[in-house]
């Protein structure tokens, strides 16, 4: 059976009051998403008027007309982004219930799931999705993102209007959508790099959060907002290291069998780490025909992953490409600033749409290695939280008689660590990954921006996230909130607006919700033991990645912010942030600006708090201005 399945953009209009939908708003809205999918447009307008639907598609497989959308089925209308990886077995069990489907799309298979079990079709849907469904006959609209946030779902409501769309562009063409900054989530993009969801920046435009859905009753004239999945981690698996492994890469091999389906090229990022070589070598076992890998490189050596990632592809007889990075490539950020459509300060975003460039001259479809850190701990910062654990019994004692000592001896890293100490794991947390700290705030923040955010604490929205997880080793809690908010609103963001840009959907298989479930049940210490982070991973990948891949330092896509901010990329930086437009906003104190400039490379490394404060910069001019 043949299928059609597809990377789309979607959108919508709906009134609650006496306004009426016309072709004339919908199609400013579709042409901001046309990137999203270049290959078809629709557009469903209900009788009343008062309910509007916007589709564009990027087509993957069974390239045909079948699976048009917006598409009907009885007194459902549904758009559609996404990919449902196990569509064809839900076909089948619906097929012998007594449906009958006219199409072979996955589609077509969620509404009849709708029809049966209404909000609760949620739970039977493996793979990522945004969509929304008008029920003629009930007058509501059901709108739902998948559980890990990998397709993007942005809204806004205000006197009885309700717009929504993959992308916060399309939201930004309606008439009754001004443009307001909303500072405290630009205060606390400034702490994270990212604005975290429900927020986008925009004041009254928000993000509806992974794993959430809205049903609007346009009868009542009400809005439910309700969670469908939750990750727990209070419940942890006692298994030898052979069966984690085993468990492992069953699942790493059944989440990249399914995301292999397609009738149009395909490839994978390859950096040659450990997420992103199990994932090529899993495929190159999947696959009769050499796997196309791309991936990029830098003149800074001890930057690039060049040599990593040729390892693998040698290995597994990979078509490999590569693509070597320039600080003469900034003349993109402004562009990115437009693309990413929020204050977004990942620089990785540069590396990742110049893969993504790349990849799409050669394949429509990219697998990734996402997931991989946020499920098994993989970030340096993991072992200060190892640490932080074992010590926190003591910590009380130590503080009383290590701080005076600590600066009796001028050991400074100590003292810092002890006083650091004294704050709430979570505000702890946010600062072994943050960009501006409170007290860095306090000597940036003019007095204007100060009143503007309110004073507000940025560490509370880690501590919110904390409370959340519903866990009390907070060493659980900090997985949770990686991968509740740091990969749905920074990585996975970064990979859809840059792979979407250029019309190359991505697909990740570590991040299948299966794989998930199951690595929220391993205990901690097979995370981080020893020496390693991603320890288990590891084991699991040593049976198809060599040791030199899964033992080096960790890299990942990125850029070297430390070399660019001292060229080429310096000059433009400054020529920005310290121009008289930038200072006229009165929201930074120039002073502080100008002393991390100077005092870049050689007393601190400024890069990321420059390349914050850059894309802020950026972000202003391309939205505000």
């Amino acid at each position: 059976m043949s299928y059609n399945s597809r990377m789309c953009g979607i959108a919508g209009k709906i009134y609650f009051g006496e306004g009426k939908v016309n072709l004339q708003e919908l199609g400013p809205m579709s042409s901001k998403i046309a990137h999203r999918g270049p290959d078809d447009e629709g557009f469903y307008v209900s009788k009343d008027k008062r309910v509007g639907l916007v589709n564009r598609r990027l087509a993957i497989i069974d390239l045909s007309a079948k699976g048009h959308q917006p598409m009907r089925r009885g007194s459902l209308v549904i758009t559609f982004n996404g990919e449902i990886y196990n569509f064809k077995e839900l076909r089948e069990s619906l097929e012998k219930d007594g449906n009958h489907f006219t199409s072979g799309t996955d589609t077509e298979v969620i509404l009849t799931l709708y029809q049966k079990w209404g909000p609760k079709c949620l739970k039977f849907l493996r793979g990522m999705f945004a969509l929304a469904i008008y029920d003629e006959r009930q007058n509501t609209v059901f709108i739902a993102r998948d559980r890990l946030g990998k397709k993007p779902l942005k809204y806004f409501f205000k006197n009885g209007v309700f717009i929504f769309a993959s992308e916060l562009k399309a939201i930004l063409t309606q008439k009754e959508v001004s443009v307001t900054p909303d500072w405290v989530s630009i205060s606390n993009f400034l702490t994270y790099g990212y604005v975290a969801a429900p927020e986008t920046g925009f004041e009254e435009i928000h993000k509806l959060e992974p794993a959430h859905f809205l049903l609007i009753d346009l009868k009542k004239g009400k809005i439910r907002k309700e969670r469908y999945w939750f990750l727990d981690y209070s419940e942890k698996l006692s298994l030898s290291e052979e069966e984690w492994v085993e468990k492992i890469l069953d699942e790493v091999g059944q989440a990249t069998r399914l995301r292999m389906i397609a009738d149009v090229p395909l490839g994978a990022f390859l950096s040659g780490g450990v997420d992103s070589s199990l994932v090529v070598a899993t495929m190159a076992g999947l696959s009769s025909k050499p796997v196309k890998t791309f991936t990029i490189g830098f003149k800074e050596e001890a930057w690039s992953e060049a040599k990593h990632a040729q390892r693998i592809a040698k290995l597994y007889r990979a078509d490999h490409t590569t693509l070597i990075a320039e600080p003469s490539n900034v003349e993109i950020l402004s562009e990115l600033a437009y693309q990413y459509e929020e204050p977004f300060a990942d620089a990785s975003s540069v590396v990742t749409y110049m893969v993504s460039k790349l990849a799409r001259k050669h394949v429509t479809v990219i697998l990734n290695g996402d997931g991989g850190d946020e499920n098994f701990a993989g970030y340096d910062r993991f072992f200060r939280v190892r640490r932080d654990a074992n010590f926190e019994s003591f910590l009380p004692i130590l503080r009383t008689l290590g701080i005076p000592i600590a600066a009796l001896l001028k050991k400074e890293r100590i003292r810092k660590f002890l006083q650091k100490s004294k704050l709430p794991f979570s505000h702890r947390y946010v600062t072994y990954n943050s960009y501006f700290l409170n007290e860095d705030k306090e000597t940036l923040f003019t007095p204007k921006f100060e009143n503007l955010t309110l004073g507000t604490n940025s560490y509370k929205v880690m501590e919110e996230k904390f409370m959340e997880s519903g866990v009390s080793d907070f060493r659980d809690a900090a997985l949770y909130s990686d991968i509740s908010m740091y990969l749905p609103d920074d990585l996975l963001a970064k990979v859809d607006i840059a792979s979407m840009a250029v019309s190359l959907e991505g697909r990740s298989p570590l991040l299948d919700h299966n794989l998930v479930e199951l690595a929220a049940k391993i205990p901690f210490g097979l995370k981080v033991k020893g020496k390693d982070l991603k320890y288990i991973l590891k084991k699991a990948a040593e049976r198809l990645v060599p040791k030199e891949n899964l033992y080096r330092p960790k890299m990942g896509f990125s850029i070297p912010l430390k070399y660019w901010f001292s060229g080429k990329i310096d000059k433009y930086a400054g020529s920005v942030l310290l121009s008289q437009k930038a200072a006229s906003r009165g929201l930074f104190k120039q002073e502080a600006v100008k002393r991390m400039f100077k005092a870049h490379g050689e007393k601190e490394d400024f890069g990321p708090k420059l390349w914050a404060l850059l894309s802020l910069e950026l972000w202003f001019r391309q939205y505000l201005d």
